[in-house]
């Protein structure tokens, strides 16, 4: 069976990434244990990823890049925001627990809509948060292969993901 839309599609990978001028760097992997399932053609990966791979079969093996503009963009400066210190105040003192470098935050802007930044420096009276993807600016390398290629079943299509154990949603 090929992957084509309305397929429910599993997978391995390795993913590696070089933002530019940089040696490629291991990211992330999905092995046999733990593989990404998803039902292709409903937005749920990155359309560049779901191109590479379409017309592919069970067995199927893989390797592609792509570039940062064709998966999360490039890095924006202007997603570094200074977030006023008193948004991290909780009981009259900054809150320790999530003030910290490298710590990723959920939070909300002025529409409501979540949006995660990495904290990047504590400063006396503002936090510098990144807003941008953790990939952002980096290209892709994707080794794999296609593990299984089945029809989604009626509640996958209706709600867009598939249902299941190790699913991705």
């Amino acid at each position: 069976m090929k992957i084509e839309t309305d397929k429910v599609v599993t997978l391995t990978y390795s993913l590696s990434s070089n933002p530019a001028g940089e040696e490629a760097k291991f990211v992330e992997e999905a092995g046999t244990e733990n593989p990404l399932i998803f039902l292709f053609g409903h937005g749920n990966m990155i359309p560049k990823f779901e191109q590479e791979i379409e017309g592919m079969q069970t067995d199927d093996a893989f390797s592609f890049s792509i570039t940062s503009a064709d998966a999360y963009g490039q890095f924006m400066p202007d997603a570094l925001v200074h977030i006023p210190m008193d948004v991290f105040i909780i009981d009259g003192k900054p809150d320790t627990e999530i003030l910290q470098v490298g710590k990723m935050v959920p939070m909300r802007n002025d529409e409501g809509q979540t949006l995660n930044g990495k904290i990047k420096s504590i400063e006396k009276e503002t936090v510098l948060m990144d807003f941008n993807h953790p990939l952002a600016g980096h290209d892709l390398h994707f080794t794999g292969k296609i593990t299984e290629v089945r029809l989604a079943k009626d509640d996958e299509l209706s709600h867009g993901h598939v249902h299941g154990d190790h699913c991705h949603h």
